[in-house]
């Protein structure tokens, strides 16, 4: 194979052809900028998922003075305090327990009030717990049905109960981001595949001189496709310096300094996307230049 032909025809191609060349280009960088739009999503997803999985905690509220029935026949004795810790910290699925006393109790939740409705609050109004931490967050029914029919134990909490709609909405802007990055991907695809074809056509009679002295069908579609590479990575460069300017801008500049109650996507996420997206703009490039000349090259 002649490679300086080649790579003549390329030069050739993408200089006679630079309308269709900066189409392809926008059409990537485009493609590429949303599809890592959607990946960026989808990693905030998990990054706020990871934050708060790692808060997620089972409260093991015990009986104080006040309360009688079910579990409780007044407050929670040492006894029936120590075989709740014991069951606790015996259970595979708690990584550690923490306990927290009344008086503990009382000024975590009289510290944000004000005084007047502090001074009503006594600690002995208040329950003791213990706070357990999962080795896996999704665990924990195991847990929680293992110290509720304790004696002493008056309520047990998981805060699951209250993440579990946040867990679910992040759920949904994964399966949306997943969605947006294949529909842009097969978007390209089409876009590009019909530009190639309009390129190959306004070249049909060079390839069809070539078919004459006998070149092999790869002979004359490697420029094509080589052109189509070359756009596709000149784009997928455009798209990912978006995709940074997207995380500097939205996350580090606004969303970050305003809203610090979860963890934020940083640029060594951005980085870590970078090679598939240069990969995915170069391929789909690629292939739908291969694909439609198979189907329309026909000389």
């Amino acid at each position: 194979m002649r490679f300086q032909y080649v790579f003549s025809e390329i030069a050739t191609g993408l200089r006679r052809n630079l309308t269709m060349t900066v189409a392809v280009v926008i059409t990537v960088s485009i493609s590429i900028a949303l599809l890592g739009t959607g990946l960026l999503i989808q990693a905030q997803s998990d990054a706020t998922k990871g934050y708060w999985y790692d808060k997620v905690e089972i409260s093991v509220f015990m009986c104080n003075d006040y309360d009688i029935g079910g579990n409780c026949s007044g407050a929670v004795s040492e006894s029936e305090r120590e075989e709740i810790r014991n069951t606790l910290e015996d259970h595979p699925e708690v990584a550690d327990v923490f306990h927290e006393s009344q008086d503990e109790a009382y000024e975590r939740f009289t510290e944000p009030l004000d005084d007047p409705v502090a001074d009503v609050i006594t600690p002995d109004q208040l329950q003791e717990s213990f706070r357990v931490a999962l080795v896996d967050p999704d665990e924990y029914d195991g847990v929680v049905s293992a110290v509720s029919g304790l004696p002493g134990v008056q309520n047990v909490h998981d805060q699951r109960e209250v993440l579990g709609p946040l867990f679910r909405l992040l759920d949904w802007f994964q399966v949306g981001a997943i969605a947006i990055a294949a529909i842009q991907v097969v978007a390209a695809t089409l876009l590009i595949a019909n530009t190639i074809r309009l390129a190959a056509y306004s070249r049909r009679r060079e390839t069809g001189i070539m078919r004459l002295v006998g070149a092999s069908n790869f002979y004359i579609q490697l420029p094509f496709i080589l052109e189509a590479a070359i756009a596709g990575l000149i784009g997928s460069v455009f798209g990912c310096v978006a995709v940074f300017a997207l995380q500097e801008v939205a996350v580090n500049q606004l969303l970050a300094p305003n809203f610090t109650f979860t963890a934020w996507v940083d640029r060594g996420d951005v980085w870590m996307m970078v090679p598939w997206l240069l990969l995915t703009g170069v391929l789909i490039s690629a292939l739908a230049s291969f694909i439609t000349l198979r189907r329309y090259l026909r000389v």
